[in-house]
């Protein structure tokens, strides 16, 4: 019978220092810049979820990105839906990171959020990018349920 693997708790500490810290170096750059996080509006918070929504999902789950996460899933990455590399090792807590949208959901938002604060235009142009980006899977999705459910109806109504 095999023996369970622990989990890599220690690269897990380790992904955790570099989120904490990375936060706090953006924080001081940002004190350093003189750079006011007070500004930002609820529309920002809006665009920074559509934006983290559309970023993550990319990252975690699109084609495109799949060069990304090859080095730390199971087989080939292709199109989302990968299993992360079960090593014991920090390989395995990357893959785990970058083949969860929620995971790595927090990454991105926290780098987006700290690229308006430090880099404002970029940030802003960044954020604003993604999240209509965002809101277009979101519109295109909509679009698909509103037209299988009109074409059901129409079969229903031709089919009488």
């Amino acid at each position: 019978m095999a023996q369970e693997q622990s989990p890599p708790y220690a690269a897990y500490a380790v992904i955790m220092a570099a989120f904490c810290g990375g936060l706090a170096a953006a924080g001081l750059v940002a004190r350093a810049l003189d750079r006011d996080p007070y500004e930002h509006t609820t529309l920002d918070l809006v665009t920074l979820a559509l934006a983290t929504y559309k970023a993550a999902h990319t990252l975690s789950r699109d084609e495109v990105t799949s060069f990304l996460r090859e080095p730390f899933v199971e087989g080939h990455a292709h199109e989302g839906g990968e299993d992360p590399l079960e090593s014991g090792g920090m390989r395995q807590a990357i893959g785990e990171l970058v083949t969860c949208t929620r995971c790595v959901g927090t990454w991105v938002a926290a780098g987006m959020g700290a690229t308006q604060i430090v880099a404002p235009r970029f940030g802003r142009l960044l954020t604003w990018t993604l999240g209509a980006a965002g809101l277009n899977d979101f519109l295109q999705a909509g679009f698909a349920v509103l037209t299988n459910k009109s074409n059901q109806l129409e079969q229903r109504v031709s089919g009488q």
